[in-house]
């Protein structure tokens, strides 16, 4: 059972920044692709965005420009910068890990953490 551990969430002011982190215990961390996923209040969870082994991105629109997503596979860790933020960016974030290879709904999911964005 992988088990994923995210860090970095908080209260911060529109137009600031946030980093968030994901440390994965799976053994096949660097072969799997990983994602960060949010759920605003009322809403359903979205995909923000998703890096494949080889290091390919993929970004919601919405966060395109804004949102870098990197991995570190030496240290088993996934990343998410957030810059220019806005209250619409307000959700619990997940980090998920294709860990079954049959997407990350069947896959491995983090406990997730608040992030605030205050207008």
């Amino acid at each position: 059972q992988v088990q994923l551990t995210e860090t970095g969430g908080g209260l911060v002011q529109a137009g600031g920044s946030l980093t968030l982190s994901c440390l994965s215990s799976g053994i096949s961390f660097s072969i799997n692709n990983m994602a960060w996923y949010r759920q605003a209040p009322g809403k359903q969870r979205e995909s923000v965005a998703t890096i494949t082994r080889s290091g390919y991105t993929n970004y919601l629109d919405s966060v395109k420009g804004r949102f870098t997503i990197s991995r570190d596979n030496n240290k088993k860790m996934v990343y998410l910068q957030m810059n220019s933020l806005k209250p619409e960016d307000t959700g619990i974030y997940y980090c998920a890990e294709d860990s079954s290879g049959f997407g990350f709904e069947r896959g491995s999911w983090g406990q997730g953490t608040q992030v605030t964005v205050s207008s």
